[in-house]
């Protein structure tokens, strides 16, 4: 009886992943393209991401990670500025993206992939991110990272943005403290 009690009681703490605080000045959500063959990087300063995550527990966790895509950064403010107008992002009608993941599987490397729904520019399209969940020395990091189409997107799509490369590679990189 007292078995069947303490199992009832455990039960509950057992059928959620850990939920984490994220590190936001050591983390950071980068990008990298290319223009007329010639490779820039950027970043997005202003991100939101709730985690709650358990490798030991991939039915039960969460990703959910809002993008405020007017904190773009590449290090060319006429390049920034750019990317805001609706041509692009189009931030006055479409201030944020959305990446809100719906499975955790592990892949035949032994790796997890996360798959979820990614909304920008007012389009919502499958996407599946690679997960690196990692504990050195301390400290707690998790690491993902994909390659878009931003074609996919509604980004750039008329020809005046063809010197710019449909695939843009994406990494998010978060440090992590338990709740």
């Amino acid at each position: 009886m007292r078995f069947a009690l303490l199992a009832l009681l455990l039960l509950p703490f057992g059928a959620f992943a850990r939920d984490w605080n994220v590190d936001m000045a050591h983390s950071s959500l980068t990008f990298k393209c290319s223009y007329q063959n010639g490779p820039f990087s950027g970043e997005f300063h202003k991100f939101d991401p709730k985690i709650s995550y358990d490798e030991g527990d991939l039915a039960h966790s969460k990703f959910d990670v809002t993008v405020n895509l007017s904190s773009v950064d590449t290090q060319s403010s006429e390049r920034d500025q750019t990317l805001l107008t609706p041509d692009f992002f189009d931030t006055a009608k479409y201030p944020q993206a959305h990446f809100i993941a719906t499975d955790f599987t592990r892949n035949p490397n032994g790796g997890v992939d996360a798959r979820g729904k990614l909304t920008i520019h007012g389009i919502s399209k499958p996407v599946t991110l690679h997960v690196n969940f990692a504990v050195n020395n301390g400290q707690t990091t998790l690491d993902v990272s994909t390659v878009l189409n931003r074609l996919d997107s509604g980004l750039g799509t008329d020809s005046d943005w063809a010197d710019i490369a449909r695939n843009v590679e994406v990494h998010g990189h978060l440090v992590l403290t338990p709740k």
